[in-house]
């Protein structure tokens, strides 16, 4: 028998209506020699400190740096997970052949490795490697089969990593806990979510920092356009300026023409600037050149994860979360390929079902029907083998999209837009530039005129930027009116307050950006492809990252801002190890177990310098004597939320000392020790909702018919007497 193990149960019964399996088993599905069985994602995780050795159950900086001899796995303690791998085991100690269904990606492939060796599988395995949950991918993935030995290194990168954010976050969050915070809270530490969190922490700082400058620009009105004054570059800004350049030729782009630095200074002073409209005010315009330059603009990139998270924030206000929950369903919907993907492009064996996916996509038949009976359009800048590791960029399968949520609806038209419009011819536009002088000032204009649309018309808009995203590169799509050099005239000139303004706060979009690039946000596509090897985390991390820093309330949101919170910024505050909290350095990292992936760096090598860091960060932070401490907030309740017992328990530390709370009277000590008899009291059936006051518990408890072998199981939510409201039948628990 050949058994197939998917990493979730919908994944499993589409593989198994492919392979003919149809006979439905507690667990698996059976039929046609396959017996195809289901993870429930991780099934399997490292084990906790006290299991490698007692004296690491409790938290002390005296056992520090924990570092095991040797790495083991355990069941995650769940009775369903635990359920389900009783039946995966079964299934494979008696299995001819394993198929490793899991998603093709390194976290896929470590949560399949992980069970098949808890299980003690002993038969060959081979690796089913598809990007789509069409029955044509599937079918295709079955054809194709190969060897698991392929994808030892994918595995060793997702242990690698594992151990890396094991041996990090344990050490440093146990160090800094008991060393810096008081002992009331757990400060969480990991290798991508401080680094993030520095990353705003930083911004934020620099936002309070900023002193605004006064500043005047001097403009003048001629033939209803106006024009502004040429400045001269600051030095800052030839600097910054050459650094771009560099960074752009190591990208392979071709450097530009270095310019003159023409113009006036900068107005500072309001007196100069008074002086400089005195001396223009009487005097004519004269255009001194008239510029017309003609050029293309190829369509935009198809999605990867991480800007297909930026472009849902940017539009929807959607989370990096929500967009990736989207995504995962749409994939699991057949109508999306695989969205954990960091590269925008397609490979060359994609072209040939383009004009399939194009005919399936029947709600966008307007934008198809040009495209239909005519060779699509190959461009590089979308085909490109070279670019293609483990999965392509995110496109639509050709299904048609049937129950769709609103939310899901949008998320699906970006997509579809985006791979449409790479088969649209390139749009062409005219920017045209004036330049006009006054007095030996120099004064300038520029229009940008959309010649022929192209793919933008798929959008429906001149333009498929937001507002905000003009504002930021200072574009302008309007239409001059037709000026000739040498002519002149009357002006209106004007002098304009002005200051400046300090950095914008980060967003999920420009962080999600920033953790891609390692900190720079970078517009231009191509030198964003080149620093995206530096990044820190992975496209299918990123969003969960962002989302613990919410849950650990190290960050806030104000509107689409992120905001550090006073615990947040003390933390990254009192790190003085760099590589904890440098995304540079971090991203550098994050390189290394990527070229494990490529086989063109040691696993063991990586984990060897792992374990000398995370020494010397405890070193240096045991040698520390300047008492110094963190302000701990707690973090504000959301409206509707519960939070349980059990998870604020796993936020603290487990040695803390015990709080002894005085007796309330005496009626409460009889209430509390009634509670307790309640754990063994035993019920027939319970036919209403209880109240969540113990109180009513205890009257309700005296009422109850007893029944053998039933039992009611009662658990405190943090306060003895407080019980969360449920429905109750036979011998389930109140939880």
């Amino acid at each position: 028998m050949i058994v197939c193990i998917a990493e979730k149960p919908s994944v499993a019964r589409d593989i198994a209506d492919v392979l003919g399996a149809k006979e439905k088993k507690d667990g698996y599905i059976e039929g046609n020699g396959y017996q195809v069985t289901w993870t429930f994602g991780h099934l399997c995780t490292l084990k906790e400190p006290h299991e490698y050795t007692p004296n690491w159950k409790s938290w002390s900086l005296g056992s520090l740096p924990m570092i095991p001899p040797r790495f083991g796995i355990k069941l995650i303690s769940n009775p369903t997970y635990e359920r389900q791998f009783h039946t995966i085991e079964n299934l494979m100690q008696h299995a001819d052949m394993i198929i490793n269904c899991g998603d093709a990606g390194q976290e896929g492939e470590l949560i399949q490795r992980w069970v098949m060796q808890k299980a003690g599988a002993r038969c060959p395995v081979k690796r089913l490697w598809i990007s789509s949950l069409t029955e044509e991918a599937i079918r295709e993935g079955f054809a194709k089969l190969r060897d698991a030995s392929d994808f030892q290194p994918l595995y060793e990168a997702g242990l690698s990593r594992a151990i890396g954010d094991w041996l990090l976050g344990m050490n440093a969050t146990r160090l800094y806990t008991m060393k810096y915070g008081q002992n009331r809270q757990v400060l969480s530490i990991g290798r991508v979510q401080t680094p993030t969190l520095a990353l705003i922490v930083n911004r934020q700082l620099e936002i309070q920092n900023f002193v605004p400058k006064q500043y005047w620009e001097l403009k003048t009105v001629y033939r209803d356009t106006t024009f502004s004054t040429i400045l001269r570059k600051s030095e800052e800004e030839l600097v910054l300026e050459a650094e771009k350049q560099k960074e752009a030729i190591a990208a392979g782009k071709k450097p530009k023409k270095e310019e003159e630095n023409r113009g006036i200074d900068p107005i500072t002073d309001r007196e100069r600037g008074l002086v400089l409209l005195d001396q223009i005010k009487n005097s004519l315009f004269t255009v001194t050149d008239v510029t017309k330059k003609e050029g293309r603009e190829a369509p935009l990139r198809l999605f990867d994860l991480t800007s297909l998270q930026v472009e849902c924030n940017k539009k929807f206000a959607y989370s990096a979360d929500e967009t990736l929950k989207i995504i995962q369903s749409l994939y699991e919907k057949k109508v999306a390929t695989y969205p954990r993907v960091d590269t925008t492009y397609l490979s060359d064996d994609i072209y040939p079902k383009c004009p399939g996916i194009l005919k399936g996509l029947r709600d966008y038949e307007t934008f198809t029907a040009p495209l239909t009976g005519t060779a699509l359009l190959k461009s590089k800048k979308v085909f490109d083998n070279s670019k293609v590791t483990d999965h392509h960029a995110i496109i639509p399968t050709g299904q048609h999209p049937q129950n769709l949520t609103d939310m899901e609806r949008r998320v699906f038209d970006l997509i579809a837009r985006r791979f449409i419009a790479v088969f649209y011819p390139d749009c062409k536009f005219a920017t045209t530039t004036v330049l006009g002088e006054v007095e030996s000032i120099e004064f300038k204009a520029t229009g940008k005129q959309i010649l022929e649309p192209g793919w933008r018309i798929i959008f429906g808009i001149p333009s498929a930027q937001s507002q905000e995203e003009k504002e930021e590169k200072g574009e302008e799509e309007n239409v001059l009116p037709a000026f000739v050099k040498g002519e002149s005239g009357p002006h209106v000139p004007d002098l304009y307050e002005k200051w400046t303004q300090p950095p914008r706060p980060y967003t999920e979009a420009t962080l999600l950006r920033a953790m891609e690039t390692a900190g720079k946000l970078v517009d231009n596509d191509e030198l964003r492809d080149a620093l995206k090897e530096n990044g820190i985390g992975r496209p299918s991390t990123r969003a969960a990252i962002i989302e613990t820093l919410f849950k650990r309330n190290y960050i806030r949101k104000e509107k689409k801002n992120l905001i550090a919170t006073p615990t947040g910024v003390e933390l990254i505050q009192i790190i003085h190890e760099e590589l904890l909290k440098s995304a540079e350095l971090t991203g550098i990292w994050e390189k290394k177990l990527r070229e494990i992936e490529r086989r063109t760096y040691n696993a063991g090598q990586f984990l060897e310098e792992l374990k000398q860091m995370v020494s010397e960060v405890v070193m240096s932070v045991l040698s520390d004597n300047s008492n110094r401490h963190i302000t701990i907030q707690a973090p504000a309740p959301e409206k509707g939320s519960k939070v349980s017992a059990k998870t604020e328990a796993a936020d603290k530390p487990k040695k803390e000392p015990k709080k002894r709370t005085p007796r309330k009277s005496a009626a409460a000590g009889k209430r509390r020790s009634r509670l307790r008899a309640l754990w063994q009291l035993q019920v027939r059936r319970l036919p209403y909702k209880l109240m969540t006051s113990s109180a009513s518990l205890v009257r309700f408890a005296e009422k109850v018919p007893l029944s053998r072998g039933k039992r009611l199981t009662v658990v405190p939510n943090g306060n003895p007497d407080v019980h969360s409201a449920s429905r109750l039948n036979k011998g389930n628990h109140i939880k």
